[in-house]
């Protein structure tokens, strides 16, 4: 099976060498286009991967496409790759543009759109991925491998993929700032900086850890810590008070809904 990869960023890096490491296919397999000539260079430095002249060439060489540019230019990317489109299949990861308007951009295609996050880059990606009604039961399965190789994949209807983007799609930068606001506190408290953060960085990866292997609830393993009169219950009364709960379901809430206006609802 061919590849086009469309773009050159970090995201199409990511599933790049993930789709090697998996040994999906070869880098002579993949055929990379963008619009930025240095960017392009430095892809194919990065990986091994051809690379082409347009995006036209590089769509008439693949079986399988990978939209990976940003919001803004989606579209465009599309329709420079001409009428090359029937019989390919698409797999978007560009946020806001669904499923009708990039089978209109890229006639004759079949589509699937995905939200995977940043930690792709380090192969723990959450990607949620939702199949056009073109789409088969084996395009699903590509797709599902694709991203299978830079973390864990979730089917769902397209209808969810503006709350999966303020769930998943953001999160990565909530935990960033949680992150950075333990360590703070660390340091408030007399740690020094280093430790801190090295503290902070360990105990939330145990946290996600404890979860995804035990698979209780959040609550349940909350409760494990809290001791009756113990500093935890004391620290978990000031997150209350400030709201920290409801401000982290506002967050989300407001990332789905810009992921909405992006798509133009």
């Amino acid at each position: 099976m061919k590849y086009a990869i469309l773009g050159a960023g970090k995201m199409a890096l990511a599933l790049t060498h993930g789709m090697l490491r998996a040994k999906l296919c070869a880098a002579a397999d993949i055929t990379a286009a963008s619009r930025s000539k240095s960017g392009l260079q430095n892809f194919a430095a990065a990986t091994s991967v051809r690379t082409a002249a347009s995006n036209a060439e590089a769509v008439g060489a693949a079986d399988v496409v990978l939209l990976c540019v940003k919001p803004a230019d989606g579209l465009a990317a599309l329709h420079e790759a001409g009428d090359v489109w029937k019989g390919k299949l698409l797999v978007s990861v560009v946020t806001g543009l669904k499923i009708v308007k990039l089978r209109e951009a890229a006639p004759g295609s079949r589509v699937i759109r995905a939200m995977p996050n940043t930690a792709a880059m380090v192969g723990l990606s959450a990607t949620a991925i939702a199949s056009g009604e073109k789409a088969t039961r084996a395009d699903l399965k590509t797709a599902e491998q694709i991203f299978q190789a830079v973390g864990e994949v979730f089917p769902v209807d397209e209808n969810q993929l503006d709350a999966v983007t303020g769930l998943s799609g953001s999160g990565p930068a909530y935990i960033y700032l949680v992150m950075e606001a333990l360590s703070d506190g660390g340091v408030a408290a007399g740690l020094p900086r280093k430790l801190a953060l090295d503290l902070a960085i360990q105990t939330v990866l145990g946290a996600a850890g404890m979860a995804s292997s035990t698979k209780e609830h959040p609550a349940v393993l909350r409760e494990m810590v809290t001791s009756p009169g113990g500093t935890t219950i004391a620290a978990l009364g000031v997150l209350e008070k400030a709201a920290v709960r409801s401000a982290f379901i506002d967050a989300v809430k407001a990332a789905a809904k810009r992921a909405k206006e992006l798509s133009g609802e």
